[in-house]
This record gives structure tokens, sequence and C-alpha cells, in this order.
């Protein structure tokens, strides 16, 4: 696929949905046209919960270039486990492109990776069921987020490890598995030495670059206010610098590896 501007960018992941809108007059479509100002043309909102997909589903349907997904995140508390059935009905939406965000977050104590590695699993098989990827989080879970891909045969169906701050031999193996690595604004940190040289690393084909706005703004805003769409554009030079490459080459393979990823085509 080749893409007419090469200066277009894709958010991979944000949460259209919890953005601070106080600087936009409280109106989404001032942050989007924000956004579009500066390059970035197509949006992944990705869901943390269920309760919130039809909102979602409602921002996908009423702007051009926004997509959507389904899917619980493991650290998210709910009275009720859906099923795979639930799921995939679910994600029968023209808007959803993608499973997630799901998988394991074990960072905090009153953390049940028990019950996060079932629901990992029902999110993969409805993954299967509908053949779209799977958007990963994993903390300080890597050795059974891993496992867990790979006894439920994820690489049938694809992903992204979203978010990526891992090591290399984490990185490497869902390259294996054939995944997408994504990296946010953290990429822009003056202390993230090490996933900078993990991102050099990164075959270009493979990577891709996301916001998680309003969470993990980047430098040079970093502290001074919450994230944006419009910031991915800061993520996009970083990683131009780590690989000694043309802004407008980062911009051309990520929304061109976005596009893989989700199974689409563009539409303007």
């Amino acid at each position: 696929m080749t893409l007419a501007n090469p200066i277009r960018f894709v958010d991979s992941h944000c949460h259209l949905d919890r953005l601070d809108l106080k600087p936009f007059d409280g109106k989404l479509e001032s942050a989007l046209a924000a956004a579009r100002n500066v390059g970035v043309e197509y949006f992944l909102c990705v869901a943390i919960n269920l309760e919130a997909i039809p909102y979602l589903a409602a921002i996908a349907e009423q702007f051009p270039g926004v997509y959507t997904s389904v899917g619980i995140h493991p650290g998210e508390k709910v009275t009720r486990e859906p099923n795979v059935e639930e799921l995939v009905a679910l994600a029968n939406n023209s808007h959803v492109v993608a499973i997630g965000e799901t998988g394991l977050d074990y960072h905090y104590l009153n953390s049940n990776p028990l019950l996060q590695q079932e629901r990992f699993r029902k999110h993969i098989q409805a993954a299967h069921s509908v053949q779209k990827p799977l958007i990963i989080h994993s903390r300080d879970a890597r050795a059974d987020t891993l496992q867990i891909l790979r006894e439920e045969r994820a690489r049938d169906i694809g992903g992204v490890m979203h978010c990526f701050t891992e090591d290399w031999n984490t990185a490497h193996a869902a390259l294996d598995l054939g995944f997408y690595i994504s990296f946010s604004g953290i990429i822009t940190f003056n202390n993230a030495t090490e996933l900078q040289k993990i991102a050099q690393r990164i075959p270009l084909e493979y990577l891709l670059i996301e916001t998680d706005a309003p969470y993990l703004t980047p430098v040079p805003f970093r502290g001074k206010a919450k994230n944006q769409p419009a910031w991915v554009k800061y993520v996009a030079e970083k990683i131009a610098a780590i690989h000694e490459i043309e802004l407008a080459t980062v911009a051309t393979a990520t929304t061109e590896n976005f596009f893989r990823f989700i199974k689409k085509q563009p539409v303007r």
C-alpha cells in the first residue's frame, strides 16, 4: 500500500472518551481538528471497559478516520465477566477493528493473576472468532503474557504490544509472533535510554506510534498538560531520530503498518 501524502500520522492507541477537552472548549471535534492540523488523520480509540463501547462506536461513526476496539483492560474491575460470545457480538461492528486492550498487569499488589489470565484468554478467543487483531497491555507479566499468546495461537490473528516498555527479549518474542511494537510518549523521556536502544532494533515495518492520550504526555509537554492525539508527532520525531531517518519515512511506514495491522484500507 502506498499513501499519497507522506506526512500523515496515525495515533494507533488513544482514549478519546477520556481526553481533557478544556483546551478545546469542551469539544472533541476541536481536539481532533488540532491533531489533523499537524497531520494526524487516523485514530484508534481503544476500549478499556464494556460500558464505554456504545459511546466509542458513536465517536467512530461520527468522525471520519476514527476507529475503535472492544475489550476490558486487565486491571479494570467489573461486576460480571463477559463470555466470549458477548465480546464477539460487540466486536461485530464495522467501526471495531481490534480486540483490546487486553493482557496482563501484575504491577499492583491487589491484582488477581488468575482472573486476568482467564479474561485474557477469552479476548484472544473472541479475536479468533471475529478475525480482528489484539491490542496487548503487559506490565510486570512478560512470561505469562507471551505464554498465553502462544498457547492461544495469537500468531494466527496478529496484534500489537501497545505502549512497549519491556526488554529486548520480550520484543523479539513478540516479533516472532508477528506482532507490531508500539511506542508511546515514554520513548521521548530523558530516562528512557534503554527503551530507545530497543526501539532502534525494531524493524521499521513492525513499528507503530501512539499517544495513549490522555496519559503519558511526551516531551516537551511532559508534566505540563494531559496528553492529546496531536502530540503523537513527537513520538514519530523521536523514532526518526533514533533510526536516523526522515520524519516522513516514519510517518509513511507507521501509517502503512497501522492499516496492515487492522486489515483495512485508509479512507480519507
